[in-house]
């Protein structure tokens, strides 16, 4: 059957994912708005919170590639009717995903402390920082099975359950982090930041066990590892490879940004983790097309409808810059209030302020980049994503956060090198694009 791309067809998928999406780092956000107003230790468990939050994000992304892969084979297949082809890759998959998952696990367990004092955590900080990572980290495989169960149902053109799973996970975490941190008068006593990480961590067993019934009552593919290995995991463990290599790219930015930050002092990994969370959460909200355009993309290119996939591009990055406009808005609207949300420190908060600027002008440009990124995957593209990533980390990202510290710029020299980076990222991407498939559109 022909897909049509139209607004509702693309909201369909779009609205769903933004919900969910913005779920994800609702996580982090919670943890860190509830302790960041622990009233002793309030600033030191928000900065801890902040480092941990940084290193685990970037554990998650470079294993939790796989979802991408998976979605792409599978809505590829799904556009050329073959999808009876690929039953048996999921769970292949999936095995895959957890196996590298409690290898990486069990590799960072023993070393923890010496991972965030290479973060320039120290004193009551990194004394934080390792008993909350001690507990959350043991949500990782969790994770990532939720993660690969999510990608299914993207490559099936279904964003409704992953959303569900998304929302029931994070609905559960800011009312166990209540629970846990401030404790309950006469039943239980506070936890403070452990009690944040125990929320998490129940909270990711739960979103865990709902994407396994989901699956396995919601769709046909099973949950039994078959042999032989389907001719596709290859292909999937290369682009999986290609995307870990990219996650990783990334993940440097992000942890040098916080290194430098923790070396400024602690408001400045205060203000940095307000900061990275109110990013992440309006990256995820803007991702929402990204991920229409993966799910359509993969099954167009499938189909071999290039007219379509012109028209997809164009429509996706329309709505992704409309609604980067409407943050932008609200973040200006809402410029005071949205800091108080996450830190009662006003020393915190008057160095987060002193940024929040840069961020909100530069979501139209983060827009195209996040959204080309999702329709990147959905077509395969690994590769070159990969490639625009290392470039746009080494060769414009870390000269500019070296460059603004030799020049004195501090705090806000991070933040001009982070536009710098998703200028590259989103330019390169519309480039790629156009070059490839304006030639393809013009045969057909």
């Amino acid at each position: 059957m022909k897909t049509i791309v139209n607004l509702k067809n693309i909201n369909k998928l779009a609205i769903p994912a933004t919900i969910a999406g913005i779920s994800e780092p609702l996580l982090s956000i919670t943890d860190a708005a509830i302790v960041g107003n622990i009233p002793e230790y309030g600033l030191e468990s928000l900065a801890a919170a902040g480092i941990v939050g940084s290193f685990l994000s970037m554990l998650i992304w470079i294993l939790g590639q796989t979802r991408s892969a998976i979605s792409a084979i599978i809505s590829q297949y799904l556009g050329a009717g073959r999808l009876d082809e690929v039953k048996t890759l999921p769970v292949q998959a999936i095995f895959f995903n957890i196996l590298l998952s409690i290898i990486i696990l069990l590799s960072t367990v023993f070393v923890v402390e010496e991972i965030f004092m290479f973060l320039k955590a120290k004193d009551k900080i990194l004394e934080f920082c390792v008993s909350y990572y001690g507990i959350r980290v043991w949500g990782f495989p969790l994770t990532l099975f939720t993660f690969a169960v999510m990608g299914i149902f993207r490559g099936l053109q279904n964003t409704s359950w992953p959303m569900v799973i998304a929302l029931i996970g994070a609905v559960l975490n800011i009312l166990l982090d209540y629970i846990f941190v401030y404790g309950i008068e006469g039943v239980l006593e506070p936890m403070y930041l452990d009690g944040a990480a125990w929320a998490s961590l129940l909270s990711q067993g739960v979103m865990a066990i709902i994407a396994f019934f989901l699956l396995v009552l919601k769709t046909d593919i099973s949950l039994k590892l078959r042999f032989p290995l389907h001719p596709e995991l290859g292909r999937l463990v290369i682009m999986s490879l290609n995307l870990f290599v990219r996650a990783l790219s990334l993940n440097i930015a992000l942890i040098l940004a916080v290194r430098e930050a923790t070396d400024l002092g602690d408001r400045f990994i205060g203000a940095h983790t307000i900061a990275i969370n109110v990013w992440l959460f309006s990256s995820f909200f803007i991702d929402g097309y990204g991920a229409a355009g993966n799910i359509l993309g993969g099954k167009l290119l499938g189909a071999k409808d290039y007219p379509n996939l012109w028209n997809l591009a164009k429509k996706i990055i329309q709505y992704g810059v409309i609604v980067s406009l409407m943050l932008t808005v609200l973040g200006f609207v809402f410029y005071h209030p949205i800091g108080r949300l996450f830190s009662n420190e006003q020393v915190a908060l008057d160095t987060f302020y002193s940024v929040f600027y840069i961020i909100i002008l530069s979501l139209p440009i983060n827009s195209i980049a996040f959204v080309f990124d999702g329709l990147f995957k959905g077509l395969g593209e690994m590769k070159y994503l990969r490639n625009t990533l290392l470039g746009a980390t080494f060769l414009g990202f870390v000269p500019m956060l070296y460059l603004g510290k030799y020049l004195g710029w501090g705090f806000t020299g991070i933040w001009i090198a982070f536009t710098v980076w998703m200028l590259i990222r989103g330019a390169a991407l519309v480039f790629k694009f156009n070059s490839k498939f304006r030639p393809l559109l013009q045969k057909t």
